[in-house]
């Protein structure tokens, strides 16, 4: 299957049964929910995905869930606390039939080009896959720039794609100058979609796709087309219920919404606990009220 790096990609959940294990049930139901919405990918095992506390053994398994369930690319986040696991992972998803690879510099330790680009390096060329590389300082402290993200290009063939994370739109258009044709790039924040697709941006890796997957794609089609106009009210409606993704709780948040619409639960693994009080009768409000006012 040849991986097309455009469309919506959702950064699908993981979701839980009441003792915490994954429901590879609901996955594969919720999986195949997100492609007939129109999504052109699935991103498992990433931040949304709670990737942090998945052993590598359910992540495989998740992997190989996502791959049974649905006929468009798997493409699961590659992070660990080594370069060693990292490429155990890589190997071990592309046995699982992934079709490509969203790698990640690795958990906690953060240092310098020197080690980030060997680390990335180890984990690239373990694979014959395609991968997407993740920029997201915010949360990685590990800030790639354009240049360095070209030079891993320039040295690996499969190399095939960015997600843009920095929150910093300017990424997309330098990115572009200095790749040409070579690299897709990819929107990694959910309410930079519109500045991101303005600005070169081919595909959107989305966390509130997970509970809106047709306003997602009606929204990234629409600014793919350039239909502005219709476009922008959409995204203006949509934006309160897309800045649920840029706060520390936004798993907990983007599950309590897939769970208000009625497919998925809240749970989540320690260390993140469930809303509960003010919280999350504030996130309520807030989710109930933009979802009684949604146009389509």
């Amino acid at each position: 299957m040849q991986v097309r790096f455009e469309g919506v990609m959702p950064a699908i959940t993981t979701p839980f049964n009441a003792d915490l294990s994954v429901d590879h049930g609901f996955l594969i139901e919720h999986a195949s929910w997100q492609v007939a919405a129109g999504c052109s990918a699935l991103v498992p095992c990433g931040s949304l995905g709670e990737a942090a506390t998945l052993g590598a053994d359910e992540k495989i398994a998740i992997v190989a869930s996502c791959v049974r369930a649905v006929n468009v690319p798997v493409i699961p986040g590659v992070a660990a606390l080594s370069t060693a696991e990292a490429v155990r992972l890589a190997q071990g998803f592309e046995t699982a039939g992934a079709r490509g690879l969203m790698v990640l510099p690795p958990y906690v330790y953060s240092s310098d080009w020197y080690e980030m680009k060997a680390h990335m390096n180890a984990v690239i060329r373990a694979t014959r896959l395609p991968c997407i590389i993740y920029n997201n300082p915010v949360a990685y402290r590990t800030d790639f720039s354009p240049n360095q993200i070209v030079e891993l290009a320039q040295e690996n063939d499969n190399v095939a794609a960015v997600k843009e994370s920095s929150t910093d739109v300017r990424r997309i258009a330098a990115l572009r100058a200095l790749a040409g044709d070579k690299l897709a790039l990819g929107v990694g924040v959910d309410d930079l979609l519109l500045e991101g697709v303005a600005a070169g941006a081919s595909f959107w890796i989305a966390g509130l796709v997970n509970a809106l997957p047709r306003e997602s794609v009606r929204l990234f089609d629409l600014a793919r087309a350039g239909q502005h106009e219709e476009a922008r009210r959409l995204y203006e409606w949509f934006l309160p219920l897309l800045r649920l993704d840029t706060v520390p709780k936004f798993v907990q948040l983007i599950k309590l919404t897939q769970q208000i619409v009625g497919q998925g639960s809240a749970r989540v693994r320690p260390p993140r606990l469930e809303l509960e009080g003010a919280e999350l009768v504030q996130a309520r409000q807030l989710i109930t009220a933009s979802l009684a006012a949604r146009p389509l």
